[in-house]
């Protein structure tokens, strides 16, 4: 081999939420000398570079590639992440990492919006919402689709690993792009939320660091900001939802494409439901389902731009071509747009 480089071996093992130990078993690669591949002492033989490369299900050539830069722990907005062992976090940025690469190749080959996403940290998460919603000319309608929007204003989307669900969704900057992960085994409503969730960081945490210490305030505002970008209060109160009856609720949480638990909370913080009826509304919609699923509910959005570009041009990036530009399996690559689009894997 003319080139081995330490990190990729890192990244490699990281994205499969291994320990060394771990890879060693797999591997049968003695973990003294992957504790000297992965410290740059000596680069593998021949033999153990093929045992890696099989271990960790990546073509031989990865271990060759140029450094990844790794998503920081502190830039990420994730939810959750006192139950996320420190493994399982490493994977999932280790994923993100090439998610950003793989839209890098997109970008070599299509001309992608251009970031719109406005830093209004010094307003609160309400007047941020509505402030959003001007700038974007949304009125006080429902958002027709919230993936296609974060997507026209060049927000890249991907989707997170199904076996993540620990992790709801998060959000980063890199190179002043954002991205938004979402976990699309989720519901529609689910995901809709879970991307204004996403919004609401980006709008309002920017590329701060995010410290621990105060992610559950984060997370309040965060939640804010989604609640009344997706119901906007003004239209909300103009709906005679007073007391509404269950009937009134799922009607209304089809109008703006949310949950049914979602338009009741939105209907308390509006004082449209008072304290017992709203446990009363609650324990109900409860007892009908809708707290683990949607009956009734939505279709769940799809990626405008990842199909325009893996489906749309005789210059497409289809999962195939992906896969051998970033010297992965194409199974990784369904992976960082699973759901968003069809993954039918491409010549």
């Amino acid at each position: 081999m003319t080139m081995f480089n330490p990190s990729q071996l890192r990244l490699a093992r990281k994205r499969r939420a291994l320990t060394l130990t771990k890879l060693a078993e797999l591997s049968g690669v003695s973990l003294r000398s992957l504790t000297s591949y992965e410290n740059g002492r000596q680069p593998p033989n021949t033999e153990n570079l093929q045992k890696l490369a099989s271990a960790l299900s990546v073509p031989s050539t990865f271990f060759s590639r140029e450094t990844v830069e790794t998503v920081p722990v502190a830039a990420v907005s994730f939810r959750k992440l006192s139950k996320t062992s420190a493994t399982r976090r490493d994977a999932v940025l280790a994923n993100a990492s090439l998610t950003v690469q793989f839209f890098g190749t997109i970008a070599t080959r299509f001309r992608l919006p251009e970031p719109d996403i406005p830093s209004l940290d010094k307003l609160t998460p309400t007047e941020a919402a509505e402030l959003v919603r001007h700038r974007w000319a949304l009125g006080d309608r429902p958002v027709a689709n919230m993936i296609h929007l974060l997507e026209a204003k060049g927000v890249r989307v991907a989707a997170l690993g199904h076996e993540y669900s620990d992790i709801d969704a998060f959000c980063f900057f890199r190179d002043s792009v954002p991205y938004v992960f979402l976990n699309t085994s989720r519901s529609a409503e689910r995901q809709r939320f879970d991307a204004a969730h996403e919004l609401g960081h980006l709008v309002l945490h920017g590329e701060q660091d995010m410290d621990p210490s105060s992610s559950k305030e984060r997370e309040a505002e965060a939640n804010e900001f989604a609640a009344n970008f997706l119901m906007p209060s003004s239209r909300v109160l103009s709906q005679s939802m007073r007391a509404a009856s269950i009937d009134r609720i799922l009607a209304a949480r089809s109008f703006w494409k949310v949950s049914a638990m979602a338009m009741t909370h939105r209907l308390h913080e509006l004082d449209l439901l008072s304290d017992w009826q709203y446990r009363s509304t609650c324990i109900e919609l409860s007892d009908r389902g809708y707290r683990s699923s949607e009956p009734g509910g939505i279709s769940a959005e799809g990626s405008q731009l990842l199909r325009k570009v893996m489906f749309g041009s005789a210059n497409k990036v289809t999962i195939a071509t992906a896969a051998r530009s970033l010297d992965l399996e194409a199974d990784d690559v369904v992976e960082f747009v699973r759901d968003l689009v069809p993954t039918v894997v491409g010549t």
